[in-house]
């Protein structure tokens, strides 16, 4: 009974933030009406406070509610026909024997069908053994669909496991060219090596490197595909554990990684491609910090573009979120929800490489983390006993400081600074040794200050009467 209600308040709250102006009550605010509805769905779809607010951030409150009811149902079983070894239409007359209830995945892919219910298991058939097919999710194939290999081409996977994007690429390629399947974790490559050999995949080669080592490890690629690690809060359905045990700190760790990641694999890329050139980045998580806001940063750091994905459906990324204001071909990218797609939550971007020189990290006016610490680091003792001002040209001031002289080592233009100094203070360095002397005002001194008052200023009108007073005397 309790959850009838906080069911139907979550109804209720969610028409009156539609319509706040006519439906609210006088006595309470927009934001109170928001917290109770942030505690309700909580409470409702067991989520953590945290994940809540990352949606409430992302949608309109009707369509969050959709967002939530679709992570609670799971996604239809989706396979992609193999054409190495046979044909759609083949393939499907062949499981409908097996009693097996299917239709084609949609207008946009020519090698999927979605399966509704079958007889047999799907993942125990002769023609799933005979390498037939592969079970992939829907949004598993469009990232492969948006880098569009081409025959003959090097083709870098960079975090391929289980291998599903990996034989997606050898078959559009007809197993013509190099595909470098790579992956950082040695035990999940063991799928990866056991389902090429089932599909009958012959151009692809395994490597288990870190995606940071690239391009060291080895570059020049026509394209490259970035399946990031992310957080996967776009596949709620198949883990529910992601409603509770995702914080900040995860979010933040997945997206620093993935900006890292993103760089070594647009430097892996070869600009001079003739057929390639080309990057797609995508990843199952819906959040911005690992989107949009890791494609702005390639923008930034590499030179490189955002093409067209050659998707035609899926919602457009964000160029605006919240306080944050990306690049506008953002909007070329590509987001898919379980709720309008029915399928996994998703993020495509596709990136086109024009030139092989990295930009300059700092730009006039900006600062790196590495210059930031250096500003704010301390000088020496032996650095400050080496300061001196001396005055300016003439118009630019009274003072000016000197190059601060590093203590040891010294280069060669720090020693002809050194020298510089030396030679202007060597009357200096010759009266510091010489014996007492006494100056003309019989003044008792040493030979600094007595040089010092000997050559005042006095003029020839303060001479004359220095003679007369002595005379007078």
């Amino acid at each position: 009974m309790l959850r009838l209600d906080v069911h139907q308040r979550i109804k209720d709250n969610v028409e009156v933030l539609q319509d706040f102006g006519t439906k609210r009550d006088a006595d309470r605010t927009r934001a109170e009406y928001l917290a109770l509805l942030r505690h309700d769905l909580a409470t409702y779809y067991s989520y953590g406070d945290f994940l809540i607010e990352k949606l409430m951030d992302l949608f309109p409150v009707s369509e969050l509610v959709d967002f939530l009811e679709a992570n609670e149902v799971h996604r239809p079983v989706t396979i992609r026909t193999n054409t190495l070894k046979t044909r759609r239409r083949d393939l499907a007359q062949a499981l409908i024997n097996r009693g097996v209830n299917l239709d084609p995945l949609g207008k946009w892919s020519k090698t999927g069908l979605v399966i509704f219910d079958s007889s047999v298991p799907i993942g125990a058939t002769p023609e799933y053994l005979a390498g037939h097919y592969m079970l992939q999710g829907a949004s598993s194939m469009l990232p492969v669909m948006a880098l569009a290999p081409q025959e003959n081409e090097r083709i870098l996977d960079m975090c391929c496991a289980p291998g599903g994007k990996t034989s997606y690429i050898s078959q559009l390629m007809k197993n013509t060219g190099v595909v470098l399947a790579n992956d950082v974790n040695a035990d999940r490559l063991k799928s990866v090596i056991g389902n090429l050999h089932r599909l009958g995949v012959t151009n692809a080669v395994i490597s288990n490197c870190d995606g940071r080592e690239f391009p060291k490890v080895i570059g020049g690629f026509d394209r490259v595909l970035l399946d990031a690690p992310c957080s996967g809060t776009g596949v709620i359905s198949k883990d529910p554990g992601v409603k509770t045990n995702k914080d900040e700190k995860d979010v933040q760790r997945c997206a620093h990684l993935q900006k890292e990641l993103i760089l070594h694999a647009i430097d892996s890329v070869d600009a001079d491609s003739e057929t390639g050139g080309y990057l797609v980045y995508c990843t199952c998580s819906i959040t911005v910090e690992e989107n949009e806001w890791v494609v702005d940063y390639a923008l930034k750091k590499r030179n490189v573009k955002l093409v067209q994905s050659g998707l035609d459906f899926g919602k457009e990324g964000f160029t605006r979120f919240r306080e944050r204001r990306f690049h506008p071909s953002v909007k070329l990218t590509r987001r898919f929800y379980p709720h309008t797609h029915n399928m996994d939550g998703f993020f495509v971007a596709k990136f086109k490489k024009f030139s092989n020189t990295i930009p300059k990290p700092a730009k006039d006016g900006e600062n790196t983390e590495e210059d930031i610490t250096e500003s704010t680091a301390l000088p020496t003792t032996e650095a400050l006993a080496t300061q001196h001002t001396t005055p300016k040209a003439k118009g630019q001031g009274k003072n000016v400081t000197k190059e601060v002289l590093p203590a040891l080592p010294l280069g060669k233009e720090a020693k002809q600074t050194q020298k510089s100094l030396k030679k202007k203070h060597k009357p200096f360095q010759k009266h510091q040794g010489a014996p007492n002397r006494v100056g003309k005002l019989g003044n008792k001194s040493h030979g600094i200050a007595g040089k010092q008052r000997n050559k005042s200023p006095v003029g020839k009108a303060g001479k004359r009467k220095f003679k007369k007073f002595k005379k007078s005397n």
